[in-house]
């Protein structure tokens, strides 16, 4: 499996976080569900952290069975879409958007 992750990294800007996290709800989530080979999308919002330096108050992440699967939904219409829609939601942060991906394991929890 591997994990394409979208780092938002920063602070909403003030009196913005409720528009920033509706505009994502309303406008970019409906591109990201759409990604091609996508086999399941997470959407995290930023609750607290041990670290108020640096904070993520989003992180997006999409799985795919292959990597070569992340090429090509990177290579989609949708993929462009999604990033017109992502737009305002970046001009809401003080910060900037990390991408990265992840080759994944997964382990169930001993117990």
């Amino acid at each position: 499996m591997f994990i394409r992750c979208a780092f938002f990294k920063g602070q909403i800007k003030p009196g913005m976080e409720a528009a920033f996290h509706a505009h994502w709800q309303e406008h970019v989530l409906p591109h990201w569900q759409a990604f091609p080979h996508l086999l399941e999308l997470r959407v995290m919002r930023d609750v607290e952290s041990d670290d108020d330096d640096s904070r993520f108050p989003l992180v997006m992440a999409m799985t795919f069975a292959e990597r070569a699967h992340i090429a090509e939904a990177l290579a989609s219409d949708t993929r462009w879409a999604s990033k017109a829609a992502s737009k305002p939601l970046i001009d809401m942060l003080d910060g900037h958007v990390i991408h990265t991906v992840f080759a994944a394991d997964h382990f169930d929890p001993i117990g």
